[in-house]
């Protein structure tokens, strides 16, 4: 049994971190949080890892997602301010121009499928840059978000997915196994990471008894509904099985 890894996310918008949820991304507006003021994102970060032990730090950059601008500097503040921490940026890449302009952070970038109009970007991007890309498989309430090829065909996808709930992110309605379940199931040996929905450890401990390799999860941190000592516990208690 591996480790499961507990990754934290922060949501970027006009220069701050912002609350996403349910994929209304106009609808998002500065956090409200204890770790630290929303347009403070460097404090923000630090603080979120630092109740997470984690390996990595999950970034949207929703302005670039939504081809309004992009948060390349302030990605490059994160990545001075954490050497220790491997960053993983979705900033809606969508061909080889995109993913090259953000090479020089050494980031892990995520591809979502939301931002592909054709399974054949994948196929190019993957060609160009190999496994050091991950995946997110996007679904909203209505289904698959991206190619219908893409999604139909494992053997395409690369060693790290996410299995993403754009319309469960930040409402507190828990993860959708059922859909979480299938991914695994597909995925084969390859890592799978879930996100959206997460509320609580229990949620992280479904995930994990689902197949998954980690989670994604921000605003039950904020909220303090998932605790660093409750997340210690959870990885201790991973480790113990394994030995």
């Amino acid at each position: 049994m591996n480790d499961f890894a507990i990754i934290p996310a922060i949501d970027l918008k006009d220069g701050a971190v912002v609350h996403a949820s349910g994929g209304e991304r106009a609808a998002y507006r500065p956090i409200e949080t204890p770790l630290g003021p929303a347009d403070d994102v460097v404090t923000i970060a630090r603080a979120i890892l630092a109740l997470s032990d984690a390996p990595a730090l999950y970034i949207a950059d929703l302005d670039a997602i939504e081809g309004v601008g992009n948060h390349f500097e302030l990605c490059r503040d994160l990545s001075s301010a954490l050497p220790h921490t491997a960053l993983w940026i979705d900033a809606g890449f969508s061909n080889v121009s995109d993913c090259a302009f953000w090479l020089p952070l050494g980031a892990t970038l995520v591809i979502g499928t939301e931002s592909l109009s054709f399974a054949e970007d994948w196929q190019e991007l993957r060609a160009t840059f190999g496994e050091g890309l991950m995946l997110s498989l996007d679904f909203d309430a209505e289904g698959q978000r991206g190619p219908a090829g893409l999604f139909a065909e494992p053997a395409h996808w690369p060693e790290r997915i996410i299995a993403m709930s754009l319309d469960r992110v930040g409402t507190g309605d828990g993860p959708d196994l059922e859909l979480l379940r299938g991914v695994v199931e597909r995925a084969g040996t390859r890592s799978v990471y879930a996100s959206g929905g997460m509320r609580d450890i229990g949620d992280l401990e479904a995930a994990a008894e689902a197949g998954a390799g980690g989670a994604v999860i921000a605003t039950a941190l904020h909220r303090g509904a998932v605790t660093q000592s409750e997340i210690a516990a959870f990885l201790q208690r991973r480790r113990s099985r394994s030995d």
